[in-house]
């Protein structure tokens, strides 16, 4: 198939282009978990990094989420068990299914998309942003 539109120029790239690496990363669970994140109307994504034997908490919350394995191992729990996982492997957690993270020694990189938004991490972004001066 041949190419028939024209190049995004710079300006419109990046407008509508973002690499999720150039947005500031944020703290979720201190000493355990970071990510970069980054929401349209309707639904939050975040790239996620557990440190090597990091824990992600039993938590719920309203949102849907679907967890994407990027790179590296662990185990979620859920329902009172541990599932491992790895590279590759997806779940989705209904909305305030109780859920939690264990990475493994190889550490664990997710990609997570939320509907609807994650205002309260949306939040602590912004005010990443702000102390960065951005």
């Amino acid at each position: 198939m041949a190419k028939k539109e024209p190049l995004a120029t710079r300006e419109e790239y990046e407008k509508l282009i973002t690499h999720h690496t150039d947005i500031p990363p944020v703290e979720l669970v201190p000493g355990n978990v970071s990510a970069h994140l980054i929401s349209g109307k309707r639904a939050t994504a975040m790239f996620a990094t557990f440190v090597p034997n990091g824990v992600g908490p039993l938590h719920r919350h309203e949102h849907e989420q679907i967890m994407i394995i990027a790179e590296g191992e662990g185990e979620l729990v859920c329902g009172g068990k541990r599932y491992p996982v790895k590279k590759g492997d997806v779940t989705v957690f209904a909305s305030n299914q109780e859920h939690g993270t264990y990475a493994s020694a190889k550490g664990l990189k997710t990609i997570e998309i939320f509907i609807p938004v994650r205002q309260e991490y949306m939040d602590k972004l912004a005010a990443v942003k702000k102390s960065l001066g951005k």
